[in-house]
């Protein structure tokens, strides 16, 4: 099992996302990666997009899923109560599945620590 860290983009970690109105069967999350995650996937042959929010700079992400319901800590190991909200800091735990001759390798998503909880996009404060 690998580990990297990133930024939380896309969070699917409480239902089944949704493709084209109709469910995956897997729970996911999408991660905006830092520099070594970048060069550590990449290593081992895992394809990574590039995404550029509100048209600036293009960032790697790689989105994570899983057909379980993932477990998910806190940054001193406790079980995380609540949402994953986007622009989190978090660690992922995955491992990786078999070579795709055109998706490259399929990395699966097994555990995911909250390092840093970003405030999120609620309408309390409008």
């Amino acid at each position: 099992m690998s580990v990297i860290n990133g930024s939380a983009a896309f969070i699917n970690l409480s239902e089944h996302e949704l493709y084209q109105g109709q469910s995956t069967g897997k729970y996911s999350l999408t991660v905006t990666l830092d520099d070594a995650s970048i060069a550590q996937l990449k290593e081992q042959g895992v394809k990574l997009r590039q995404y550029s929010p509100d048209g600036g700079e293009p960032q790697s992400q790689r989105k994570f899923a899983s057909k379980f319901s993932v477990p998910v800590y806190e940054a001193n190991g406790d079980e995380f109560m609540g949402n994953v909200t986007r622009g989190s800091h978090v660690r992922v735990q995955y491992s990786l599945g078999q070579e795709h001759p055109v998706h490259g390798i399929t990395p699966y998503l097994d555990k995911i620590k909250v390092l840093e909880l970003a405030s999120g996009d609620t309408d309390e404060d409008f």
